[in-house]
């Protein structure tokens, strides 16, 4: 396509795009000029030789330097003004709350080797980057970064490495990354360099990659009794792994080698405000894009077509792409609860079960809604919807500091229990544990995970500790009966619903960070008829 539209007159070509574009903004509300992330959004005309100079950090960051003139590779806030602030690493994170993050990191680290490594004073600690991942020969997918290496520097590049030095006095962050290469900058786009790496991200020096085997080789004839911080057991970046760091170990001059995922994870499940603003607006994102998917349904509508709404309605709000993979199950279908071939057409009476979530520069919304694509709920789907409704609305209201998700996920499975009861689903004589094992077919998964820079986000924290102010939670519980379990009233056969939101643990009331997205079912029903 790209190919026949370079042979077009520019004359031809500007005009069709000012056209779509202009059919786009009225359908959608969306000024020209005004970038769908709001305010932020700065109508100015930089260029690259406009880019102005920092103020003054504080004394935990490096000094201001002049921005080089160029495109790294990712938004900067020189050459991305309308996306990125002045002092901005990536979208919404500044270079001194990445610098925070790693301090906070060091910290927890000395004092845990304090506890098991007395006499050790020296460390040092290995996050490599992730690597460009390929479909087919030179066919790229979409990158995405290591969260733990994203989380603590917010350089963006594969095939980088973090090293930060530390003592109980001083550390010194290192990023060792791709070096300028014209020729693959032909082909893969601009790169940060070493200079671009230092200025971008604010660490205290940068060096090719090429380097960083002879720098670590260095660092061991000046080192004795010192600790390595590296994820050995599924190494990020195999190849790095393979050819420089396990030499390095092996060598045996440290005192220990401890995991870094741990405590990393430790800091990232408290979220700080500008992570819970930037989960708020993936929230609002998605919530919006929903309810525009849910206008666009109708019988016979392929559920291929409805996860291209969705996706389609995220991106023009500023979303970067989808979280995952969406569920999109007309029927029986949303009886599997990870159903994603969504290539089915969805019949009249029959609802869909929609679980799509957007990604914002590194934070994610997760939100699923189940409504009737006829626009009318029947007597039946109305009684189950209902019943999840109603326990996914204690489960939120229960969402506060002291309680963990295993706790939530009792207290759901009990109302669901009775719930089922009620409804003539389960023996209205059932109760506690035979109640709990009745109950689990029909809603065999957990309520509730972590939310953040990864979908299931830290994943090494167990479900059982206590919730915490800052914490970001989904609380997403469901009904599903497969229309083959004649243990059933035929009448409930072949329905699956859930419900979920996410939401953000605080002092006082849990703040919903999707309420946006209507689950009522009477404006459910207003919704998908105003088609």
């Amino acid at each position: 396509m790209a190919a026949s539209i370079m042979h077009l007159p520019n004359c031809m070509i500007w005009p069709s795009f000012l056209h779509l574009t202009r059919q786009i903004s009225r359908q959608h509300n969306i000024r020209l000029g005004k970038h769908p992330l709001g305010k932020r959004f700065l109508c100015t005309q930089h260029t690259l030789s406009q880019a102005s100079k920092e103020p003054s950090r504080t004394s935990s960051v490096p000094p201001p330097r002049k921005m080089p003139t160029r495109y790294y590779g990712q938004p900067a806030p020189h050459t991305h003004p309308h996306l990125l602030q002045n002092k901005e690493v990536t979208y919404g994170v500044s270079r001194l709350e990445y610098s925070h993050r790693r301090q906070r990191f060091v910290s927890e680290m000395i004092q845990r080797a304090a506890r098991k490594h007395e006499n050790v004073s020296r460390h040092i600690v290995l996050i490599p980057s992730a690597v460009q991942q390929y479909m087919t020969h030179d066919i790229p997918y979409v990158f995405r970064q290591n969260t733990d290496f994203w989380y603590l520097c917010g350089f963006l590049e594969p095939d980088s490495v973090l090293l930060i030095e530390a003592t109980k006095s001083k550390n010194i962050t290192t990023l060792f990354v791709p070096p300028r290469n014209a020729s693959r900058e032909l082909w893969d786009g601009p790169r940060a360099g070493t200079d671009g790496a230092v200025e971008l991200t604010g660490v205290d020096q940068a060096y090719s990659i090429d380097e960083f085997e002879k720098y670590l080789q260095a660092y061991l004839k000046g080192s004795r009794n010192f600790g390595i911080w590296y994820d050995y057991v599924t190494p990020a970046n195999p190849t790095v792994h393979g050819s420089v760091i396990r030499k390095f170990i092996t060598q045996e001059r440290q005192a220990f080698v401890e995991q870094c995922k741990p405590l990393i994870q430790k800091l990232r499940v408290i979220k700080s405000p500008a992570e819970i603003e930037l989960l708020r607006r993936a929230g609002q994102i998605a919530s919006e894009s929903m309810m525009e998917t849910m206008k666009f349904s109708y019988p016979q509508v392929d559920e291929h077509f409805l996860w291209a709404k969705m996706e389609y309605e995220c991106k023009i709000r500023g979303a970067n792409y989808l979280a995952y993979p969406p569920v999109v199950a007309g029927g029986n279908r949303a009886n599997t609860i990870h159903y994603i071939n969504n290539n089915q057409l969805i019949q009249d009476n029959d609802l869909v079960l929609m679980d799509a979530g957007c990604e914002l520069f590194g934070y994610n919304s997760d939100l699923t809604r189940t409504w009737p694509v006829s626009g009318s709920f029947t007597h039946p789907q109305r009684l189950l919807y209902e019943a999840v409704l109603e326990v996914q609305t204690m489960c939120v209201n229960m969402c506060s500091p002291g309680v963990s998700l295993d706790c939530l996920y009792q207290e759901m499975c009990l109302m669901t229990g009775d719930k089922l009861k009620q409804l003539g689903i389960l023996p209205s004589d059932l109760s506690g544990n035979d109640l709990l094992k009745a109950m689990y077919p029909y809603c065999p998964h957990h309520l509730s995970h972590y939310l953040g820079m990864d979908i299931h986000d830290c994943s090494d924290i167990p479900r059982s500790i206590a919730l915490a102010p800052g914490m970001v939670i989904t609380v997403e519980p469901g009904i599903y009966i497969a229309d083959h379990d004649d243990r059933v009233p035929p009448e409930f056969r072949g329905i699956g619903i859930r419900i979920e939101d996410d939401v953000v643990i605080t002092e006082n009331l849990p703040e919903v960070l999707t309420i946006g997205c209507a689950k009522h079912p009477d404006t459910i029903e207003r919704i998908v008829q105003s088609r």
